[in-house]
């Protein structure tokens, strides 16, 4: 049985996303997908979780068997579902999440656990590049802002505090690279948009970069080779595709990151089109015909194939700032919610609303967890700034869910001048944008139309087009992305636009005011912690 020999009927692609903390697997009927590029062409869905360990403050990794055995297992629950007939499968494409590290041994065997995007630990070996004066000049050849979730950072933390592991070290690479290498043996494969995200590869001469792997005290041939997210893997090893269910031969494309695949499952390809994305964090992202990395430092650029590259930048302050709010704040009526059958998310947005637009004057810078873009400080702290005695806690709720907002502005205005021209859309996703308050929210703030991207896994479905122009079924990504829908069109509403116009320059004024404090909290705090060890 070939997983290419279906020359009539229905053809299916299976999409998997590997996320932060599950792997979500999806089964998309391609004639559909080509024509409607939404969630209609979704026939089938499963789903596996893993945990996102903490195993010393501020350091967060993960098993890489674990998730690779939650693909495994995934995929085979998928194919089991009468949905899906393998005998229509005509190949399999992969996106993941970005920054992640591990190095293995000269036999693939894992030499430490996986180090994730949100890890901290090398925080201080981006504070001396930022301090240095190279980290501009890195971000300008990279296109990625230095930051302690580089690759980079972490291979510099690695070299100086693991030197047994990283002298054995055969090969540095990400979770995405692990599971195509359990599938397939050989040699370590990267796509040029995960590549783009770990600090090494250099943007314009599409390379890994010498000078960043100075830095990194390794050379190139300890890093996966490079590959387009459309080139085709075939030849699995047998034992792998018996445990999955699928032919050997099956075409599996390497794929892509996340968020770039986000934006194509959204349809955010076009001139003036931005996606913004905020589940446990956030980003904004636009797409360019051309690389262009920002001459500020703020904003990440990563190419998914030629002539579609993507500019943005992501925020921490995300869905994991409502959740703060709800569990710090209103924790009891968050229960009694719950025990009424409300989603308890939906009683903050409500207690929210109760307030004006501003609060009443009360501005929340919301970096509870540090912030990347626009400033890239892992010391960034929370603040409500302008608290009186006339607020309550409805207001507080209310300029937390603003703040969120607005620092997804503050990126959103790199973004455009990245562009060198204004947004004229929003297309929301993820669990924050399922709120039709929030969305409007977001229109008032931006001060642009927010539209409801039609998709509920746009890493996924990106995936799919992706694989369609990989296999021969299309011709381009932007025709695929000009079919998916929008729903629910939100325009700004004045009053509460001029609102957010008059207060957004007093909050961008609060961060470079608080810069140097932040730093000496964030070190007291760090002092804590060791303390309490």
């Amino acid at each position: 049985m070939s997983g290419n020999s279906n020359s009539g009927g229905r053809k299916i692609i299976i999409a998997v996303d590997i996320g932060t903390t599950s792997v979500k697997v999806l089964a998309a009927d391609a004639g559909i997908l080509k024509g409607s590029g939404d969630m209609t062409a979704v026939i089938a869905k499963a789903a596996v979780e893993y945990p996102l360990n903490e195993p010393y403050p501020g350091r967060f990794e993960q098993d890489p068997d674990r998730i690779a055995d939650a693909v495994e297992s995934s995929v085979r629950a998928l194919l089991k579902q009468d949905a899906v007939s393998v005998d229509e499968i005509i190949g399999v494409s992969f996106s993941s999440a970005m920054h992640s590290l591990m190095a293995v041994d000269a036999d693939g065997v894992p030499l430490t656990a996986l180090i994730t995007w949100a890890d901290l630990r090398a925080a201080s070996y981006a504070g001396a590049l930022r301090s240095g004066g190279q980290a501009a000049e890195i971000a300008r050849r990279t296109g990625v802002p230095v930051h302690a979730m580089t690759p980079l950072c972490k291979l510099m933390w690695l070299r100086d505090h693991e030197p047994v592991t990283f002298q054995a070290a055969h090969a540095f690479i990400g979770v995405k690279e692990y599971v195509l290498y359990r599938w397939f043996g050989g040699s370590y494969i990267m796509d040029e948009s995960v590549a783009g995200g770990t600090g090494l590869y250099n943007l314009l001469e599409g390379d890994w970069d010498s000078e960043a792997l100075a830095l990194a005290g390794i050379d190139a041939g300890r890093l996966p080779r490079l590959a387009a997210s459309t080139h085709v893997l075939k030849g699995m090893r047998q034992e792998t595709a018996d445990a999955l269910g699928l032919p050997a031969d099956i075409p599996v494309v390497v794929g892509a990151a996340d968020g770039v695949l986000a934006n194509l499952g959204a349809g955010a390809v076009e001139e003036g089109v931005a996606a913004v994305t905020v589940g446990t964090s956030g980003a904004v992202r636009i797409g360019l015909d051309r690389p262009a990395a920002d001459e500020k430092g703020r904003l990440f650029c990563y190419k998914l194939a030629d002539g579609l590259w993507f500019s943005g930048g992501p925020v921490n302050s995300g869905g994991v700032v409502l959740r703060w709010l709800r569990d710090k704040l209103v924790p009891a009526d968050a229960q009694d919610a719950a025990g009424s059958g409300v989603d308890p998310y939906e009683r903050i947005v409500a207690l929210a609303m109760e307030t004006k637009p501003g609060a009443d004057g009360l501005l929340c810078l919301a970096h509870l967890a540090g912030e990347r873009a626009p400033h890239w400080d892992e010391d960034a702290r929370g603040v409500f700034f302008g608290l009186s005695l006339g607020h309550d806690r409805r207001h507080l709720l209310r300029a937390g869910l603003e703040g969120i907002v607005l620092g997804l502005r503050a990126v959103a205005e790199a973004v455009a001048a990245t562009a060198g021209g204004p947004l004229r859309e929003i297309r929301a996703s993820g669990g924050f944008a399922r709120s039709a308050a929030l969305r409007q929210l977001m229109a008032d703030i931006f001060g642009c139309p927010v539209t409801l991207a039609d998709t509920e896994e746009a890493s996924a479905i990106g995936a799919a087009m992706l694989a369609l122009l990989a296999l021969g079924e299309a011709g381009s990504l932007r025709g695929l992305a000009s079919a998916v829908q929008t729903a629910d069109r939100r325009e700004p509403q004045r009053e509460a636009a001029d609102v957010y116009d008059r207060l957004y320059p007093v909050y961008r004024s609060l961060y470079d005011a608080l810069a140097p404090a932040f730093a000496d909290i964030a070190a007291y705090q760090r002092g804590l912690v060791r303390s309490d060890a």
